[in-house]
């Protein structure tokens, strides 16, 4: 490592009021605490709620699908679509209007979206108008999250320090499985305390309700922090600069920087069709086609992410001292080899279904704990927002969303229970082809108008 990551900063920039804080004082550390807190607070809020709608899928269907639960899913996937609008609309503005003041929006969009699905009445009440006010509610989800995801990884990797911006990006995504977990711990603390009975008449708008609170403890913590460092200094440096349109902007992200679109893009498609095979589907793949109750299944799915929690910041700090790249390698070539035999042993039961999908965890958090590091880094300040945004929502809107329906879909075409593994394996191969032209930037400095890059000290890890 060079010296740049004993400051815990970039050597080669002066210092300068807009440099990023130091973990070396305290007034640092407490600043970076506090970023840490309002990122990872807003991603856990926006997963809990796509995790409660996934584990409450045979809920939904029940009360707005008139039992099928395919309809449920593509209902799932149905926000999804609206993503990439959300992320060209939020990404620019983010660029243009600051990291904060985005996010402040985004959560509340997302959280009083949920809210309200727990206020929603049931198709026995009104017929097809609630299904219809359903999708209404996961439209503006996704339009949400297509600002909010993007947005709080930037402004993670913006106010961490160079030489610790995997392990501190890493509990963003700490967020998204804490998200999860709630989900399936709200759900199943329910079902266990009011019964099966009470969840399917009333119980299961609670979890949904919960949201409220806690997306204004989310945009709270949120609007008490300064804008980040990098973008301040990008801000100043710009003042006097005639400003652009929106759609130029969006232009010169697509001329300019369209290899690391399309690397990011690579990589996304293969996180998520992992993400939303392992987690989004699973709840469903376990009740529906193993045949585990639903208690049964939730008990599985929260035990599985509180394990996966515990690694994901011992992967970020490890990615800070090997590289990004190895990472992801490890990664997807222990998916690709585990996913047959871990489903198969999935299919046998409880006890085989918690180690298969504790094996599969812990390779899929081998990627998931270095996103926040490594994707903002793959584009320059001005254009990172938009770029991140644009890039991940439109790949996750195609490949991510769609995966437990498509995965439902193939199965009951087919008959094997191994389709979830295939889909997951056919994604580490475009994966493993993307991670060829990723830049390594661990230590890299990502302020400025360029692209990060510390190839040279990572060259030989990441082969």
């Amino acid at each position: 490592m060079n010296s740049n990551e004993e400051q815990g900063g970039d050597s080669s920039e002066t210092e300068s009021q807009y440099d990023a804080p130091t973990m070396e004082t305290s007034a640092g550390r407490s600043t970076i605490k506090r970023a840490v807190a309002a990122s990872a607070m807003g991603n856990a809020t926006e997963w809990y709620d796509y995790g409660v709608y996934s584990v409450a899928v045979v809920y939904i269907t029940a009360n707005f699908f008139s039992g099928a639960t395919v309809w449920a899913l593509a209902t799932f996937a149905i926000s999804f679509l609206v993503r990439p609008l959300g992320g060209l609309i939020w990404g620019p503005l983010g660029d243009r209007l600051g990291r904060k003041a985005v996010l402040a929006i985004t959560i509340l969009m997302m959280a009083g979206s949920t809210a309200v699905i727990g206020l929603l009445p049931t198709e026995a009440s009104i017929g097809q108008w609630a299904p219809a006010l359903l999708v209404l509610m996961r439209l503006i989800q996704g339009f949400s999250t297509g600002g909010e995801y993007g947005g709080a990884a930037t402004f993670m990797a913006e106010y961490s320090p160079d030489n610790k911006r995997g392990f501190l990006g890493s509990f963003l995504e700490f967020g998204t499985l804490l998200g999860y977990a709630m989900g399936a711990l709200v759900v199943l603390g329910l079902s266990l305390l009011i019964g099966e009975d009470a969840m399917m008449a009333w119980g299961w708008r609670i979890p949904f309700l919960i949201a409220a609170p806690m997306g204004i403890i989310g945009m709270y913590l949120r609007t008490k922090m300064e804008d980040t460092p990098v973008f301040r200094e990008m801000e100043e440096d710009t003042k006097s600069a005639p400003k652009t349109k929106a759609v130029s902007e969006v232009r010169n992200l697509l001329v300019r920087y369209w290899k690391p679109l399309l690397t990011m893009a690579g990589l996304v498609i293969a996180l998520n069709i992992g993400n939303y095979t392992l987690m989004g589907y699973m709840p469903t793949y376990l009740e529906t086609q193993v045949g585990l109750s639903t208690n049964g299944s939730l008990t599985l799915i929260a035990a599985g992410e509180i394990f996966m929690m515990l690694l994901i910041p011992f992967f970020g700090r490890l990615s800070d001292r090997i590289g990004r790249k190895p990472m992801w390698l490890m990664s997807l070539l222990g998916l690709f080899v585990a996913a047959i035999p871990m489903y198969m042993l999935i299919g046998t039961g409880f006890g085989g279904a918690l180690v298969g999908f504790a094996v599969l965890g812990v390779f899929y958090v081998m990627q998931l704990s270095t996103i926040s590091a490594t994707f903002p880094a793959m584009f320059p300040t001005q254009v990172r927002y938009a770029g991140f945004a644009i890039t991940y929502n439109l790949a996750t809107a195609i490949f991510g969303g769609t995966a437990p329906m498509v995965n439902e879909a193939l199965i009951e075409a087919t008959g094997s229970l191994l389709i979830p593994a295939f889909y997951m394996m056919a994604a580490c191969v475009g994966g493993l082809i993307s991670r060829k032209f990723v830049i390594e930037t661990a230590g890299g400095s990502i302020r400025g108008t360029e692209i990060a890059s510390c190839e040279d000290e990572h060259a030989t890890a990441s082969t």
